[in-house]
C-alpha cells in the first residue's frame, strides 16, 4: 500500500476535503473555520474549495451553533461542528448531551444525528485551569455518543472519514500540541474502523494502554523500559466508546500486567473502566493490580513547574510499570 508523509492536521484537513467531495450534505461550522483557515490551520483551503454556504464561520457561541449543527444533523444534512477546543465545548453541552445523544431514542428511531462535534483536547501546556481539561471520560459517561480519541495522522484521517459517515452523534477528539505531529498516511482511499483499538507495539512482559497524546509518552516510556530488557506492549485505544476491551483482554492474557496511561483525571476517568474491564474479564491472568498513571486530582494550575508535576510523564510510567513488575 503506497503512503505520504502528513501530519496530524493535514491528515484531518484532506479527511473532511474528501468526505465534502464525496457528499454535498456535509459541511463544516465552527470559530474561524472559514475565514482563518481554522485556529489551528486544520480547514485551511477549504473555503476556497466549498464556499461560504459549506465552510461557516460562526460566531462565539458555541451553544448557539452546536444547536444548529443538531438541528441540520436531525434534518438530513452531516454537519462537522469544530470547537476552537474542547473547554469552550461545556457552552454546547446541552445541546450534545440533551439534544445529539438523546434524538434517536427521544423520537423512537424516528430522526438520527449524524453528527461530528471535533476539536482539540486536554492541556497544551501553559493554558491554566479552564483550558486544560481532558473531556473522554465526560463526554464517553453519555449513552447515545460516540467518542473517539486520536493521535496518529492515518488513524485520525481514517477515522474522521467513518465518524463522518456514521449515523450516530461523535465526539472526536484531537491534541493541540499535536497537530504537528507526522506519520505515514495511505494514499488510496480507506477507512478506519470505530471502536477497535490497535497495537502499537508487541511486547510480553506488561501491557501499556493510552490515547491522544498520552500515546507518545507510553510509546517513549516502552522505548526506555526495552532498554531494560523490559518487553511492553503498547495498545491505542483510539475509540473511548464503545470501548474494544478484548484487545486489551487479549494482551493481558499475555503479559499478565496491566497499566493505563490517562490524561483524565483519575476519579471516574477512562483509566477506571478499563479497570473494572480487566477485573471482569481477566482476573485470573492478572500477577499484580491494574496499575494507573493519570493527570493529578486537581485543576491544572498556570506555573510552568507544576505541568509536568500535574501531566503523566515517561518517568512516571516507567515507574508504574516498575511497580507491577516488582522491581
Amino acid at each position: 500500500m503506497a503512503t505520504k508523509t502528513m501530519t496530524l492536521r493535514d491528515a484531518l484537513n484532506e479527511a473532511m476535503i474528501e468526505e465534502m467531495r464525496r457528499d454535498q450534505d456535509v459541511f463544516l461550522m465552527g470559530e474561524e473555520v472559514a475565514e482563518y483557515n481554522g485556529a489551528y490551520k486544520v480547514s485551511r483551503g477549504m473555503l476556497d474549495e466549498f464556499g461560504p454556504q459549506r465552510v461557516i464561520d460562526t460566531p462565539i457561541a458555541e451553544l448557539g451553533f452546536a444547536g444548529i449543527g443538531v438541528g441540520a444533523a436531525m434534518n438530513g444534512l452531516r454537519p462537522i461542528v469544530e470547537f476552537m477546543t474542547w473547554n469552550f465545548a461545556i457552552l454546547a453541552f446541552d445541546q450534545i448531551i440533551n439534544n445529539a445523544a438523546k434524538t434517536l431514542s427521544q423520537s423512537a428511531g424516528q430522526f438520527s444525528c449524524p453528527i461530528v462535534f471535533r476539536g482539540p483536547s486536554g492541556s497544551a501546556g501553559q493554558l491554566a485551569q479552564q483550558h486544560s481539561q481532558m473531556f473522554e471520560s465526560w463526554m464517553a459517561n453519555c449513552p447515545g455518543l460516540k467518542v473517539i480519541s486520536i493521535v496518529d495522522p492515518a488513524d485520525a484521517k481514517g477515522l474522521l472519514k467513518s465518524a463522518i459517515r456514521d449515523n450516530d452523534p461523535i465526539c472526536f477528539m484531537e491534541s493541540e500540541q499535536l497537530y504537528g505531529l507526522k506519520g505515514e498516511v495511505p494514499e488510496e482511499e480507506y477507512l478506519t474502523p470505530i471502536g477497535k483499538a490497535i497495537v502499537r507495539k508487541e511486547g510480553t512482559d506488561v501491557t501499556i494502554v493510552s490515547f491522544n497524546k498520552m500515546m507518545e509518552v507510553s510509546k517513549a516510556a516502552a522505548a526506555e523500559l526495552e532498554k531494560e530488557g523490559i518487553s511492553a506492549e503498547v495498545i491505542d485505544l483510539r475509540t473511548i466508546r464503545p470501548l474494544d476491551h478484548e484487545t486489551i483482554v487479549t494482551s493481558v492474557k499475555k503479559t499478565n500486567r496491566l497499566v493505563v496511561v490517562d490524561e483524565c483525571w483519575p476519579f471516574a476517568g477512562v483509566s477506571s473502566e478499563i479497570a473494572y474491564e480487566i477485573q471482569k474479564y481477566a482476573f485470573d491472568y492478572l500477577d499484580a493490580p491494574v496499575t494507573r498513571v493519570n493527570s493529578a486530582d486537581t485543576s491544572l494550575p498556570y506555573a510552568a513547574p507544576f505541568v509536568d508535576e500535574y501531566l503523566p510523564t515517561t518517568a512516571k510510567v516507567i515507574k508504574a510499570v516498575k511497580e507491577v513488575m516488582y522491581r
